[in-house]
């Protein structure tokens, strides 16, 4: 009996990790090749509990597909996910990609547009500069989500 229970602890270890990996909410993120800051995006995500899969794809092929799926060329960034039924543009924290799933707005996605400095995958948070995650409707019009202030 003594030895089952060490048996035990190490099954229900291993049984809690695997259930939180197929937990996971598996974000889709087409990215360029090689491109680090998309990658440390990735890894933000990977910590905050989602599961990003890259796929690379090339420049025109890249940005064909962010204007497919609804994101307007003002609101641009260097990656593009997909999450249940979702776009989501450039360096967005994955907290307001949380919110939009538990809220399930009427709208084409979420934005941060450009490279903000201290954006999630963009350099430390500590010495950012303000920027704004934009709510992306349907007729492509925007609205502000939530506004990061900058670093002090």
């Amino acid at each position: 009996m003594k030895r089952l229970a060490p048996a035990l602890a190490v099954t229900l270890a291993l049984f809690s990790a695997a259930q939180a990996v197929a937990d996971a909410i598996q974000i889709d993120v087409r990215k360029t090749n090689g491109c680090g800051c998309c990658l440390s995006w990735m890894k933000h995500l990977e910590e905050s509990g989602f599961a990003p899969i890259g796929e690379d794809m090339f420049g025109g092929s890249l940005v064909r597909f962010k204007l497919d799926t609804g994101v307007p060329q003002r609101m641009v960034s260097c990656h593009t996910a997909l999450v249940d039924g979702y776009v989501i543009e450039g360096h967005v924290p994955a907290s307001d990609i949380q919110r939009l799933l538990d809220e399930r707005p009427d709208a084409v996605g979420v934005a941060v547009p450009g490279m903000p400095y201290g954006s999630p995958g963009m350099g430390p948070e500590n010495d950012r500069e303000g920027y704004d995650v934009f709510l992306i409707q349907g007729d492509g019009s925007t609205e502000i989500l939530s506004s990061y202030l900058a670093a002090d």
